[in-house]
């Protein structure tokens, strides 16, 4: 299992910028996927966007397509979600995961939270109007 570390997380007001970081130690994690997902209080767990490491393969939910930018630094064994024009409605914790890849299109497009092995302790973003 590859561990995880979440930072970056804040407040900010609408319109503004934060840059989460997802640390990844362990294990190397260039066949990996990893993903973003969020949690907002009362509403499930959702998958922001999730990048396949050995392919270079990235994915966006709608709701942030245009504003969010996933990337990756792999001698830091990083990987990064560049947020932009943030809106109240993107206020949630902000979890990274990984695991193995195995099927990019279930893992990278459906990005259900059970089929990622590890997760990070989660970072807060918090987005005033």
């Amino acid at each position: 299992q590859v561990q995880l570390v979440e930072s970056g997380g804040g407040l900010v007001q609408a319109g503004g910028s934060l840059r989460l970081s997802c640390a990844a130690s362990g294990r190397t994690f260039s066949s990996y996927v990893i993903g973003w997902f969020r949690q907002a209080p009362g509403k499930e767990r959702e998958g922001v966007s999730c990048l396949s490491i050995r392919d270079g393969f990235t994915y966006y939910a709608d709701s942030v397509k245009g504003r969010f930018t996933i990337s990756r630094d792999n001698a830091k064994n990083t990987v990064y979600l560049q947020m932009n024009n943030l809106k109240p409605e993107d206020t949630a914790v902000y979890y990274c995961a990984a695991h193995r890849w195995w099927d990019m299109y279930r893992q990278c497009v459906y990005m259900v939270p059970s089929d990622f092995g590890s997760w990070g302790q989660g970072t807060q973003v918090t987005v005033s109007s």
